[in-house]
This record gives C-alpha cells, sequence and structure tokens, in this order.
C-alpha cells in the first residue's frame, strides 16, 4: 500500500501572518508601494531591527505596513505567508541567539513527525541549555534546560534540537497515542530518525514524567509503520483487546513472489488490516493499482479489512467490530 505523503503544515498561524496591530496580511500590502526607499539587498527577508540599523536603515523606515512584525524585533518583507508553523520559525530565526534552538513539538514538527490531530494547534518552542537563557517574547514558549552537552541538528537552516531529545520533552503535554505515533515516525524512516533503544536511553538518563507515560508509550512503538492514523488504530485494536497485529508485515503469494505490505496483519488468521487515507480518491489510476493489490491479497486466501476515516469516528467502535468481526470468521476464540 503507497504511503500517505506527509503533511508538511498541518498548522495555520493566521495572526502571525499579520503586519502588526490588525493590518493586512503582509502578501496583501506589497502591492504598488513604491513611494518608501528600498531596503538594503543585504537584509534577509526575515531580519532584526538591530541588522537593519547596523547597515544604515532609519528607524522610520521600519515602521508602517509594509513589513510584518509577527515577533518584538523582528522585520520581515518579500510578500512572504507567515501563516504556516515552518514560515513562523523561519521569521523567528534572526532573532535566536547563540545556545537558542528549535524544540519540544516544534523539533518534531520540522523532522517531519506527525503532531497530534485537529484541533490541536503546536505553539512555537525554543530551548537552551544552561548557563545559556531562553528567549521572552510574544508568541514563543521559552524553556532553560538543565546543563547539558547540545546535540542539535539544523533542519532546513534551523536549529533543531535532536528529536530523541524533543521526543521526551513533548511527554509533558502530548497523549500517550500521540506520543505512540511520534516515536513509529522516528524509528521507522528510511534512514530511521532514532532507534527505540535511543528513546528508551534518553528517558532513563533525563528521568520519566507524569506517572511514567514516556516508558509506556515505548512499550507500544513498533518499527515499520507508515502513518499515524495507522498507529491509533493499532493501539485501538489493542486496547479491545484483540491480538496485536504485525506491521508493515511483507505478504508473499504461494509461488514465492512479492503481493504486497500489509499496514497490520494477522498472519496465523488470514486477516489483513489497513487504514485507507483516500488520499488516492482523485487519482483514477492509482486507486486502479489500488484496487487491482486488494484483489491480489484476497486472491492469497486473506480478508482485507479496509478501515476509512470514519470508521474512527464515536472512539474508532466501527473499526474495532469491522476487525472483531472478520478475526471471528477467521476461527479466532477472544480471551476470557
Amino acid at each position: 500500500m503507497p504511503s500517505p505523503p506527509q503533511p508538511r503544515d498541518p498548522v495555520s498561524y493566521p495572526h502571525l501572518a499579520r503586519c502588526g496591530h490588525g493590518a493586512p496580511p503582509l502578501c496583501a500590502t506589497m502591492a504598488g508601494m513604491s513611494t518608501r526607499p528600498e531596503l538594503p539587498g543585504t537584509l534577509p527577508s526575515a531580519f532584526t531591527v538591530a541588522q537593519a540599523a547596523a547597515v544604515g536603515v532609519a528607524p522610520g523606515r521600519l515602521r508602517g505596513t509594509a513589513l510584518a512584525r509577527p515577533f518584538h524585533g523582528v522585520r520581515v518583507r518579500g510578500g512572504i505567508d507567515l501563516g504556516s508553523l515552518e514560515a513562523a520559525c523561519h521569521a523567528l530565526a534572526p532573532r535566536l541567539r547563540e545556545g537558542q534552538f528549535l524544540s519540544h513539538e516544534t523539533a518534531l514538527f520540522l523532522v517531519g513527525a506527525p503532531m497530534p490531530e485537529w484541533p490541536y494547534r503546536p505553539a512555537i518552542h525554543v530551548s537552551a541549555y544552561r548557563p545559556a537563557r531562553e528567549p521572552r517574547t510574544r508568541g514563543v514558549r521559552g524553556h532553560r534546560l538543565q546543563t547539558r552537552e547540545p546535540a542539535t541538528l539544523t533542519v532546513r537552516g534551523l536549529p533543531v534540537e535532536n528529536p530523541v531529545r524533543a521526543w521526551r520533552q513533548t511527554g509533558r503535554t502530548w497523549t500517550r497515542a500521540d506520543l505512540v505515533a511520534a516515536a513509529d515516525f522516528l524509528v521507522s524512516g528510511d534512514p530511521p530518525l532514532a532507534d527505540i533503544d535511543d528513546l528508551r536511553e534518553e528517558v532513563r538518563c533525563m528521568g520519566d514524567v507524569r506517572d511514567g507515560i514516556l516508558m509506556r508509550a515505548l512499550h507500544d512503538v513498533r518499527r515499520g509503520v507508515r502513518s499515524p492514523r495507522e498507529t491509533r488504530l493499532r493501539l485501538l485494536l489493542q486496547e479491545a483487546r484483540l491480538p496485536e497485529p504485525d506491521t508493515g508485515w511483507d505478504l508473499f503469494g504461494r509461488r514465492g513472489g512479492f503481493i504486497a505490505e500489509i499496514d497490520l496483519a494477522y498472519p496465523r488468521h488470514l486477516v489483513a488490516v489497513e487504514y485507507d487515507g483516500r488520499v488516492h480518491a482523485e487519482d483514477d489510476a492509482q486507486f486502479a493499482r489500488d484496487a487491482d493489490r486488494w484483489a491480489a491479497i484476497r486472491a492469497e486466501g486473506w480478508d482485507h479489512v479496509r478501515i476509512l476515516a470514519h470508521h474512527l469516528h464515536d472512539g474508532g467502535r466501527p473499526a474495532v467490530t469491522l476487525v472483531r468481526d472478520a478475526l471471528l470468521r477467521a476461527g479466532w476464540t477472544p480471551l476470557r
């Protein structure tokens, strides 16, 4: 089953896209602005007031609605859309001092990890290890961390916390299911961004939180997971006391040829469970390939269960019922 594309920015930040004090978005204010002197070309698209002063820009040139002011002391030009988390992080970057870096859920977002589902809105987190100090400004959650050797990465030009450390940092606010989904992503990439042992060692070294939620989450982390919905479906099945399925299971035909990689498989019962996000619903060619794939799985004697988004409503009970019924048809007997 082709992996659905990972959404780069599921969250918008419209309040940051305004040019200060309720002015319209920056992209709408740039047209026809020819009466003010041009800014020096040496200034980047996002810059601090101090950087502008250093190249001779008068303070008055930085006022008005022509430049966005997403953070204190920062100006942005060039028609940049600041309504996304990544764009907001780039706008904040000129204000970051030595030793400061994007952390917590912000770091996980920037490396592509799944975020908690809507209506959750990730915040912009910036941290610094002692003796450096965290930023204190509107729109940013600052953290001063205990003294430790930094392990930051550079992701698209931004200083970002090591994803193993960032995952542990989210433990104070995220649910267990969200922690498992993010960890599944980190250990399942090609190449993976972390190993389960790395995550476990981080928790042992720095401590667990909230009655051991991190270690409990790690107990349910699996390799070979392709999407956060797949993780959440697997957890729903386990919580309903159904057998735990294998993840990313390769199905080979009777003659040895590869048939398909199954999201969640019960080889003993020949039941294949897959979450279908309908990302290819408008692509006739892809839908035809998917239909042929489903037929090939069934031709090998498997019961193929497709879970759609609406099956996860009502606490996921419709999805659990579909899988339970397939297992019962295959001869599974619930534990009493």
